[in-house]
């Protein structure tokens, strides 16, 4: 089981080379962060572990807030930020460098109650218009897999549902979670069952920081064997979410 503990000193001036730790946080996924209602400020799962690294590295962290996971990934990519919590994709790795998962989140399909399509199979068929958040994992694993639908992007994964009915589209692609919400709170919409894939969230940081990789990857590893991802999933009521397995 890797730990901290047995890894190598903190890497701080690669981690935080500032003195501050500048951790980019994704409003754009529920699972991950949400802005409080009560303070304004920024909660959640990548809140909490953002804040724990800072303690363990003896930094002060600053929370930079995002309103889709493409602005993340930018942000990593140029080195504005130290830290992102964003999916594993083959698109994404080619920018940063990114650790195991910490959580596996489903995605998922939302169409209206009188929508003929039945199930996930029927979603990729021509005349399909499948809305999606710009740049979000679903989008990126969309526009590889979708053969015969056409994708429209809506400009953050939370706006998906409202430009599916505003546009009048056939499906919405997105956080099963947040699809869900979406499902509640307006009326005449459905979710497809099951899952259409699997996104695996990480921590990413900029390329030529090995030895921060290094230490960020044994963090998360104990953060999951500790059960610190599973606490701060029941803390925050997260469902629709599960702590990724320990890397062998």
């Amino acid at each position: 089981m890797a730990a901290c503990a047995s890894a190598p000193s903190a890497p701080v001036a690669e981690l935080a080379p500032s003195g501050t730790l500048r951790a980019a946080i994704n409003f754009g996924n529920p699972i991950l962060a949400v802005k409080d209602a009560a303070t304004g400020e920024p909660r959640g799962v990548s809140v909490d572990l953002a804040r724990e690294l800072g303690k363990r590295l003896g930094v002060p962290v600053e929370l930079l807030t995002f309103p889709a996971a493409g602005k993340v990934v930018e942000a990593v990519t140029a080195a504005q930020v130290d830290i992102g919590f964003v999916a594993i994709d083959p698109v994404r790795g080619t920018g940063m460098l990114q650790t195991p998962p910490y959580l596996v989140i489903e995605g998922a399909y939302l169409v209206r109650n009188d929508s003929p399509i039945k199930s996930n199979a029927e979603v990729d068929r021509a005349g399909n218009r499948i809305v999606v958040g710009n740049g979000s994992a679903y989008d990126l694993y969309l526009t590889r897999e979708i053969k015969h639908a056409t994708l429209v992007k809506a400009p953050t994964s939370p706006a998906v549902t409202d430009q599916f009915l505003a546009q009048k589209l056939d499906v919405a692609a997105g956080v099963k979670q947040q699809l869900q919400a979406d499902a509640q709170r307006l009326p005449g919409l459905r979710l497809l069952d099951g899952r259409f894939m699997v996104i695996q969230q990480a921590m990413g940081l900029p390329k030529g920081r090995d030895a921060g990789a290094r230490y960020l990857t044994a963090f998360v590893e104990e953060m999951k064997a500790s059960g610190f991802v599973a606490a701060a999933l029941a803390r925050h009521k997260i469902e629709g979410a599960m702590v990724a397995p320990l890397q062998p």
